[in-house]
């Protein structure tokens, strides 16, 4: 780039954020060394990766007339002078990382590219130097980042581009994301701070109060001069106390415009690279992939047909594996001993294998070993066939497949399955877990691509294998209803011909490798590490441990409540006849509407798109709520109808002819916060509200000689927002063991506490857990009989209260719009979809999210923290037993005469679980009692 070009008006001058592309590079990749001397060059594969693509995908409108890479020289700059504790939070830079800086500016000026650095500048104060000059000459720019300090920027001819997610950042960008106009983003950031740059901002003032102070006071100074005049008391003090820093903020977050660059812009104009040069440098690198697609660029003379063909997909795009080609031919079908014992040896060899199973069923306290797979690197993997009967068959005989005796193959499998210098990889390890330890086998130690995933990034989408292959390797696995079929037809898996069975098994061995190669590192990178390790990996052995237990359900109580809600139902028919006029078929919606809005000319019907007039809850519910007698009467006949076939009948279905008891599936990775929930049955969701709800779980009961012992957090969540939103009423409340509806509707209606009522507490309740949930004056309204006036009311009367609540529900949400996550008390993110959405409904009910996540999120890690310990706490009572985990509660499974052995036990490790992690202010308390059955345990 040694040729000079003048800016002028026609001029696109883009300017690359390269300490920012570094780290992305460095944390997006599984750790890559060079082949001919083991030099760490995973960031530098990712940089290159990135800074081609961005080359190469310029098109007409976009392509540059001056581009430079910018990066930052040495950590020490003159904001330390203003601040010496400036950015002293920052990590240090990992080892493997600092031999790659040098090279990432050789990679920068291979490609043609100025690399730009200053002693004593931040790169950001350099990129905001040449953008306000091309400004000023009428030029266009590009700011590649995504970096939010870069934002106050942005005008009129300075947008902002998010490669990564390839979305522009214009003024309206801007403002949706801090509530103000780029020029005022500085004075933002002044109030609200920064942790991860230790700038000191005011304590306690967060992005959207921020916000709402500008909007009152005009500017910054404006507000530090007449702080004195705000209001609300804690935002007075604040500003009050921390005017000086404040104004150290600001100087902190400005940009510097004036740099006295050493090199000047009109010395940017872009220019082919040196081919020689810029072959010898990936030649060096031995980045072989990556030199045959700039050949191919090169060659071509445009890059059109590279676009076209863009094969590595986001992220996998800022750099993948050298090798993402997925050889199936090269997977090997292990029949006989000898075979076995070479992979098995070769293993041994390893630090890193992945392992999965083939079975028949998917309920691992049910399901059939019928093979195993193992990947030990790309394209190195293979499956072992122990219980295939062959297509047709269903016991073994001559025309069974080649294959090694099960327990020969399982006994040859246990040291390396067992041995601890080997980390064994899985799937979904839980359900492997489960079905390993019924034929004695205990894998150990081992991680869980599945759970890595989760705790990266939960919310944003599924973490099954095949999407995951997809999403970060552009890769399909195959399909089991390809090789199973599907519907009646469809086989099990011990069916299936080996010829099949053996690409599909080693594939998913060989994917769920390279996802631990590529996820793994970005948990350090993400700072999620330790929420993995301490809340996710240990869990599986433990649920799968569950699982295998099971409880027993009473068939003889299941028969007797069944035919109850039978009659119960069949009594609200007829009344239902009578209301109506006329017979019809309660459970069709179709018949239903024709009643309530044809016939009985009800108000307030609506119709589907495809005519039908609907007759959901919410529905009848409004309906019922205006005396109507007939929609009542439907919604307590569909209550019984539900109870009766989801639970009672259905419950007869699942009971595990072998054990006797219902073994319910937890999953680990369903949810956005970290709780668990059960399918088959779905143990979750008995209703617990109603009478006839609770009757269901009288139904499980202990075996002959035991008791089940049930032990339930008392208010949790209350606890927890009592703690994070730092009310002292009810933090005080808490520690004093008042109960805390009674104090809400105390401190809300104003009825002395010896005087309350059971009505007036019951509504103080409702908003309690309403206001954990985000409730609308609508939900609220619609909750309590009221009108949305009065529940408007309510809640005003609420946060006026309780201050601090407002306070915290307006800080999540604006931590959702600035991360797209919130975080619990042990560092969980929980991802908010929706949060910027310009469509209200959604972006409301993210707002929602937003606000319950890190509450309900933490009760739930609470609950993990205390079920991974929960095995050693228990392990010396004979006979005890974890059996579920359902909301709040765990219950447990113990000999009679060992109840309270076990309560005493279990009482102080659920409520110590927090610790020594997090320090909660105000007392978990968890009520337990033993009894025969799980309603009586309440």
């Amino acid at each position: 780039m040694s040729e000079t070009v003048p800016v002028d008006e026609s001029s696109h001058v883009v300017l690359v954020d390269g300490s920012g592309y570094i780290f992305r590079a460095y944390h997006a990749l599984p750790p890559l060394t060079r082949k001919t001397d083991g030099l760490p060059i995973g960031a530098v594969a990712g940089f290159s990766n990135m800074l081609f693509k961005l080359l190469r995908d310029q098109n007409d409108d976009s392509r540059p007339t001056h581009f430079a890479v910018i990066f930052d020289k040495g950590s020490y700059t003159f904001r330390n002078d203003i601040y010496p504790a400036y950015k002293a939070n920052r990590s240090e830079t990992p080892e493997d990382l600092l031999p790659q800086f040098p090279l990432v500016r050789d990679a920068t000026r291979a490609f043609g590219a100025a690399s730009i650095e200053m002693e004593g500048f931040e790169a950001d104060d350099i990129i905001a130097t040449y953008a306000r000059q091309a400004e000023a000459k009428g030029a266009r720019v590009t700011i590649i980042s995504s970096d939010k300090d870069l934002m106050q920027l942005v005008s009129d001819k300075i947008t902002m581009l998010d490669t990564m997610k390839n979305k522009t950042i214009g003024i309206p960008e801007v403002r949706d994301k801090f509530g103000v106009s780029p020029e005022q983003v500085i004075e933002v950031q002044a109030l609200a701070g920064d942790s991860v740059d230790n700038i000191p901002g005011v304590p306690g003032i967060g992005v959207k109060t921020a916000v709402l102070l500008l909007e009152e006071y005009g500017d910054l100074e404006t507000l530090l001069q007449r702080c004195d005049e705000i209001p609300q008391k804690g935002r007075r003090e604040k500003m009050m106390a921390n005017i000086d820093n404040a104004r150290v903020s600001l100087e902190l977050v400005t940009l510097k415009t004036d740099v006295e660059l050493a090199t000047p812009l009109d010395d940017l104009a872009v220019s082919d690279p040196d081919v020689e040069v810029l072959f010898d440098f990936l030649e060096l690198m031995t980045f072989r992939t990556l030199t045959a697609r700039v050949r191919a660029a090169l060659s071509d003379g445009d890059t059109d047909g590279l676009r076209k063909d863009d094969t590595l997909t986001a992220p996998a795009e800022l750099d993948t594996p050298e090798n993402l080609t997925f050889d199936k031919s090269k997977y090997v079908c292990v029949q006989d001993m000898d075979v076995l014992e070479y992979w098995i040896a070769r293993a041994m060899t390893c630090e890193v294998i992945s392992v999965d199973l083939e079975t028949d069923s998917l309920d691992s306290a049910a399901a059939n070993m019928v093979g195993l797979c193992m990947a030990l690197g790309d394209n190195e993997a293979c499956y072992i066939p122990l219980a295939h009967v062959g297509e047709g068959a269903d016991m073994f005989g001559d025309d069974a497949p080649k294959q090694i005796p099960r327990d020969a193959a399982l006994a040859a499998l246990k040291p390396l399955l067992e041995v601890p210098h080997v980390l064994k990889v899985g799937q979904n390890f839980k359900y492997d877990l489960g079905v390993f330890a019924r034929y004695n086998l205990r894998p150990a130690p081992y991680d869980d691509t599945m759970l890595i995933s989760y705790a990266l990034e939960a919310g944003l989408h599924s973490h099954g294998m095949d999407a995951l292959s997809e999403m970060h390797f552009g890769h399909k696995p195959i399909s089991f209803k390809d090789i199973a079929g599907t519907g009646k037809n469809q086989k099990t898996f011990d069916q299936i011909s080996l010829e099949d069975a053996t690409p599909y098994a080693a594939e998913d061995a060989d994917v769920t490798l390279r996802l631990w190669k590529f996820l793994k590192p970005k948990l350090a990178a993400e700072n999620v590490a330790t929420v993995y390790e301490t809340l996710e990996r240990p869990l599986p052995a433990i649920i799968a441990q569950m699982e295998n237990q099971g409880i027993k359900v009473d068939r003889a109580e299941l028969a007797r409540l069944s035919s109850m809600f039978a009659q119960k139902m069949a009594g609200l028919e007829a009344e239902a006849y009578e209301l109506a006029g006329t017979k019809f078929n309660l459970g069709s919606p179709k018949q239903l509407g024709e009643i309530l809005f044809d016939q009985m000319g009800l108000e307030g019907g609506k119709k589907t798109k495809t005519g039908a007039w609907q007759t959901g809850a919410g529905v009848l519910e409004d309906l019922a709520v205006k005396g109507e007698k007939l929609p009542q009467t439907i919604l307590d006949w569909r209550h019984y109808a539900k109870l009766k076939s989801t639970y009672t009948d259905a419950l007869v279905t699942q009971i595990n002819p072998d054990t006797g008891r219902v073994h319910t599936s937890f999953s680990l990775a369903a949810t956005t916060t970290g709780r668990l929930s059960s399918s088959d049955p779905n143990l979750q969701n008995i209703p617990i509200r109603t009478e006839e709800g609770r009757k269901i779980r009288d139904a499980f009961v202990a075996e002959k000689g035991h008791v089940l012992v049930a032990a339930d957090y008392s208010q949790i969540e209350l606890r927890l927002l009592a703690h994070v939103a730092d009310l002292p009423t009810m933090k005080q409340a808490f520690a004093d063991g008042v109960d805390i509806h009674a104090l809400t509707a105390s401190e809300m209606f104003g009825v002395p506490l010896a005087d309350m009522d059971s009505a007036t507490r019951r509504r103080a309740k409702a908003i309690n857990f309403g206001i954990i949930y985000g409730i609308s004056a609508f939900g609220l309204a619609n909750n309590l009989g009221i009108s949305r006036g009065e529940a408007g009311d309510y809640i005003k009367s609420y946060f006026e209260k309780f201050p601090g609540i407002k306070a915290y529900m307006d800080d999540a949400k604006a931590e959702a719009r600035e991360h797209g996550y919130v975080k619990t008390i042990f560092g969980r993110k929980c991802h908010i979809k929706g949060i910027t959405d310009r469509n209200q409904a959604v972006r409301g009910f993210a707002e929602r999210q937003a606000i319950n996540a890190p509450i309900q999120g933490g009760a739930s890690d609470i609950m993990r923290r205390a079920m991974i310990r929960m095995p050693d706490a228990i392990k010396d009572i004979e006979g005890a037993r974890m059996l579920l985990q359902v909301h709040d509660e765990l219950i447990f499974e113990v000999p009679d005469n060992q109840a309270d052995a076990l309560i005493n036990i279990v009482k102080p490790t659920m409520e110590k679980a927090a610790r020594p992690a997090v320090q909660i202010s105000v007392p978990l308390v968890v009520d337990a009692k033993a009894a025969l059955n799980w309603n009586d345990a309440h």
